[in-house]
């Protein structure tokens, strides 16, 4: 299938069923189940699955692609396939056939359990345990803060401790539900409210040795090399899509809307022109970044790490600033739903919260650019 076909189908369900149930969504906090059903049933949820398990066989230019164009109508919905994206990519390469065959026929949704209380945005070093039973099963005992789709996925990749050695990660495949696996409170949070973004507690759950992704203690590597490189640029899709439904709607509430006694509008302002540029000027400066990071990847070039790095803290911190910007513009207006940029502003923030955060990245790209150890 080639990338137009894609951009054709995530078109046709971004403007509907996504733009559609939106605003319900954001107000109620629940589910995309709709759009997840639609993305499914139109292949998208396999779409870096292999062909050889009924897949689209694409990688992380067109999945990027598609995270960006549906957050320009739901950031929540965006984030729950940027998180099924980044386990898709993981599974895909370690996981099981039966799973790999069953997301890619639009049946599976799966998503990360890596960040805990403990160790927060340094999702790199759990502190959640893997022990052998004397059944010969793997015990998981762990507090995961933050599980996206935690209610609705069917599967868990769940990071712990090895299970021989206190160093590094080993990662598993999780299904969900598993006994002793729960949910611990639904998600009531500013922005991202339909993403079902909670807390997992593992306690006294067992999973049989062949859950494990790659060996153990190999979770690490498969963390910087797979499931970083893929959340950070899906992750900055979701702010550079926020960024174009962001300007898009200030442009045009700025021009339709004046002052009677005069016959202008907004839009006549200098000064408000001014902030529109800028808006329009950091969008283009954040997607020429992402889209230069996506041909790094893809050619294996170089800079590809440090690209890696930067894409996400530049959207995430850029997407921000050209909300507030929306916010500045629209005035009064801006603080009401129907205007549909109060929303944005909300979604905008969670970029600089999501592990690796924005400060922990300038840390990194800091050490790349001075030649230290990253890590």
């Amino acid at each position: 299938m080639s990338s137009n076909d894609t951009l054709e189908r995530v078109e046709r369900i971004a403007a509907g069923v996504v733009a559609e149930h939106a605003v319900r969504l954001d107000k109620e906090g629940s589910f995309p189940t709709e759009a997840v059903r639609a993305l499914g049933e139109a292949g998208l949820l396999g779409l870096l699955s292999s062909k050889d398990v009924g897949g689209m066989g694409l990688g992380p230019r067109e999945a990027a692609f598609v995270v960006e164009r549906v957050a320009r109508e739901c950031a929540s919905t965006a984030m729950v396939l940027c998180m099924h994206y980044a386990a898709t990519a993981v599974i895909e390469k370690l996981g099981p056939e039966p799973v790999r065959r069953a997301i890619a026929a639009g049946e599976h949704l799966s998503t990360l359990a890596f960040s805990e209380p403990g160790s927060r945005s340094q999702f790199w070093a759990p502190l959640g345990t893997a022990t052998l039973t004397a059944a010969g099963r793997v015990r998981l005992d762990a507090r995961k803060s933050w599980v996206t789709s935690a209610h609705a996925a069917q599967s868990y990749v769940w990071s712990s401790k090895p299970l021989a050695g206190a160093e590094a990660s080993t990662l598993w495949l999780v299904p969900n539900p598993t006994a002793g696996i729960r949910v611990t409170d639904p998600f009531d949070g500013l922005g991202l409210r339909a993403n079902d973004s909670s807390p997992v507690v593992a306690e006294d759950a067992t999973v049989g040795t062949d859950a494990m992704l790659g060996e153990d203690g190999g979770g690490f590597s498969t963390m910087l090399e797979i499931v970083l490189p893929y959340f950070n640029v899906l992750s900055s899709a979701c702010s550079v899509g926020l960024m174009e439904t962001a300007t898009a709607r200030t442009a045009a509430h700025a021009s339709a809307i004046g002052f009677q006694h005069t016959g202008t509008t907004i839009a006549d302002l200098p000064t408000v022109r001014a902030y529109i540029a800028r808006m329009r000027t950091k969008t283009d400066m954040a997607r020429t970044l992402w889209l230069d990071t996506i041909d790094a990847m893809e050619k294996g070039r170089a800079d590809a790490v440090l690209r890696v790095l930067e894409t996400k803290a530049a959207a995430g911190e850029t997407s921000v600033e050209v909300v507030d910007l929306a916010m500045r513009v629209c005035g009064g207006a801006a603080y009401r739903k129907d205007v549909g940029v109060e929303r944005l502003f909300r979604d905008a923030r969670a970029s600089q919260v999501m592990g690796p955060t924005t400060d922990v990245l300038y840390d990194f790209i800091g050490k790349a650019v001075c030649n230290m150890p990253v890590f």
